[in-house]
Order: C-alpha cells, then sequence, then structure tokens
C-alpha cells in the first residue's frame, strides 16, 4: 500500500517552524509499516531548510521515505506540468475529518485491511418509521 503520511501535527506535535516533539509510537509505527513492505510517502508543506530538517529528523530515528512530497523518487518536481498532488492508497494527517488517531489504531486498522473502511456508526441514532422517509442529511441534522 502507498501511504501519505503529514510531518507536522501527524508524526510531531504542531510547532511550525521547529519541529515538535514526536507523536507518542509514530516513528516506531512508521519503521513497522515500512518493514511490512508499504510504500511511505512524507507529504508536507515543508520546503528547502525545513524540509530538509523534517528528513532527517525522521531519518534519525529509522524512518526513511519512499519519496517526498512526490509519488516516487526518481520524479522531477520541476518539470512542467507537475503537481504536488499525491497519488496515494491512504493519507494519515491530522487533519482528517475526524482528527488524528492514536497510532496503535492507525497501524491495526492498516494491518487488518480495515484503512480504508469508515466507521460512521458514532453519527447515527436509533430511527423510528418517520425518520426512515426522512434523507440522511435531514435525520442528522434536522430537528428530532
Amino acid at each position: 500500500m502507498t501511504i501519505a503520511v503529514d510531518f507536522d501535527g501527524t508524526i510531531v506535535r504542531h510547532r511550525y517552524p521547529k519541529i515538535g516533539e514526536e507523536i507518542p509510537f509514530a516513528t516506531d509505527t512508521l519503521r513497522m509499516l515500512i518493514s511490512e513492505r508499504h510504500r511511505l510517502i512524507l507529504w508536507t508543506v515543508r520546503e528547502g531548510r525545513l524540509l530538509d530538517e523534517a528528513i532527517e529528523w525522521c531519518k534519525a530515528r529509522g524512518v526513511e521515505f519512499y519519496a517526498v512530497n512526490r509519488d516516487f523518487p526518481e520524479e522531477d518536481a520541476t518539470g512542467s506540468g507537475f503537481s504536488r498532488k499525491i497519488k496515494a492508497d491512504l493519507f494519515i494527517d491530522d487533519r482528517n475529518f475526524g482528527g488524528l488517531p492514536d497510532w496503535g489504531t492507525i497501524y491495526h486498522r492498516i494491518r487488518a485491511g480495515k484503512a480504508l473502511q469508515s466507521d460512521w456508526s458514532h453519527l447515527a441514532y436509533e430511527e423510528d418509521e418517520e425518520d426512515e422517509r426522512k434523507g440522511f442529511l435531514s435525520r442528522l441534522f434536522g430537528k428530532r
């Protein structure tokens, strides 16, 4: 699986432009995913010296990414028509809808093949006959 991983707020706490403290188990989890042959792409807004610092920070902790801000290492980021939009199977980012789960949950869901399954059950409530006739958004945001 190709997995794009954000840096600030995902691997480390937000302290941009500084590097914050590691979020518990982030690098441990990333090393395990790499050892299980997943392709990890560092996907960050950092550029230049700040990007180099983040790459070195990860490397010092045993995390070497397949690529950085591109789909594969050989991709020419300076060519015309280049897009920073990464093509990945999964994106791990603290700005996800619902926030960032803990790294243990992330690892176990990927390992179990459930990383892409959504669990919307926490949005549901017991429906009655009238609710069944309404659409999803009406049930979710409508008056009860």
